[in-house]
């Protein structure tokens, strides 16, 4: 191993908590779950992989509120009630027995809702439709709907499903959670000139589009007080416009970053084409450089950084405190210790593993982990 990807292998901190290594799973939709949303021993046995490969953390799949509107896609887990939760509890088991830490993203849906299992209606920051067609690998086909613009009492019902399942992710021996404010999903569309056209103290100017995600970290924290690691994954494109980009630039990533560098977050994660593109147009920052630079918080890069030689270049070059890895780790669960030991990585190859659907598959689970 080169002695510039040794960096990668550093213990760091994300408050209080230790990681061992640099290296992180990222959230990847793989709806595997039982219909009624409970993960289940195909879930315990694909995430358990990742820890016996080495990484520091998994930080899990989409994992949808409450009963409401939060629901994505069929079988995706949830954490919207306690049979939920205790699904969730040989699994964290499991990943942690090894080492590793488990972080559950809580995710709404809003307008991206392909399948609900609680409702035929959408729900969003205003009445805007998606502009691509539902994702077929998640199982969808078709036309989004046009969502209803949320009032305040469908604002106050979905903070309070993120906090409600931030207590039961604690209570399922998960680390921490992570809010989804990437991708297009409702948080998102709050913060997104594009989706949020609301004339309240919701929209209009950045500071007034940011407004709803602090106010849902704010809530958060409160509730599951100040040990349980909180962080946010942030983006421009989204699910259905993969080519958004914030319309002020990095002037917009300065005044989002900034406001959540105001809240009790622990870090922020990034995800762009590039983790470590210019992210706003020809000499700028990246995303994840402006989130650290205007944040002040530590900051998790993703996207494009399988190669070990970039990903310890975005730690040495102070570009990001971590990495966390997608399609490099469903082909190679094991990627840390292949790093560790120079050993070649497999690449990504969809058909087996998001096609037809993105479920898990027999073959991942069969696959042999290389162990220290």
């Amino acid at each position: 191993m080169p002695q510039a990807e040794k960096i990668l292998f550093n213990q760091e901190h994300i408050s209080n908590h230790i990681f061992k290594n640099k290296l992180i799973v990222a959230p990847m939709t793989r709806i595997s779950a039982d219909d009624d949303g409970t993960p289940n021993d195909r879930m315990r046995r694909y995430y358990e992989r990742y820890a016996l490969g080495g990484f520091s953390a998994v930080i899990s799949e989409g994992i949808y509120t409450d009963e409401i509107y939060s629901q994505g896609y069929a079988n995706q887990p949830g954490l919207a009630n306690e049979h939920h939760q205790h699904g969730w509890e040989p699994i964290t088991q499991a990943v942690k027995e090894h080492g590793s830490k488990m972080i559950a993203q809580l995710m709404h849906a809003g307008a991206q809702s392909q399948y609900n299992q609680y409702t035929s209606e959408t729900a969003s920051a205003s009445p805007v439709q998606p502009p691509a067609e539902k994702v077929s690998s998640y199982g969808g086909q078709g036309a989004f709907p046009v969502p209803k613009a949320m009032d305040e009492n469908d604002m106050d019902a979905a903070k309070q499903g993120f906090v409600q399942a931030a207590l039961r992710a604690a209570e399922a021996g998960f680390d921490g959670v992570e809010l989804h404010g990437a991708n297009g999903y409702l948080l998102d569309q709050f913060l997104s000139a594009s989706t949020n056209k609301r004339t309240d103290q919701y929209g209009g100017p950045v500071e007034n589009r940011v407004r709803f995600l602090t106010e849902v970290i704010e809530s958060v924290r409160e509730a599951i007080g100040p040990v349980p690691i909180l962080g946010i994954r942030i983006s421009q494109a989204k699910v259905t416009d993969g080519s958004y980009r914030w319309p002020g630039g990095e002037a917009d990533a300065a005044a989002i970053f900034s406001e959540l560098g105001k809240t009790p977050l622990d870090y922020i994660h990034t995800t762009d084409g590039d983790g470590l593109g210019e992210g706003f147009g020809n000499d700028t920052l990246s995303m994840a450089q402006a989130a650290k630079e205007y944040s002040s918080l530590p900051v998790i890069a993703n996207g494009n950084l399988g190669d070990p030689e970039k990903s310890s270049h975005a730690i040495n070059e102070s570009a990001a405190d971590f990495v966390s890895l997608g399609r490099t780790a469903l082909a190679n669960p094991d990627a840390p210790y292949r790093i560790l030991h120079g050993q070649s990585m497999n690449s990504f190859d969809p058909s087996l593993i998001m096609q037809p659907l993105a479920n898990v598959k027999e073959a991942e689970l069969e696959q042999n982990i290389f162990k220290e």
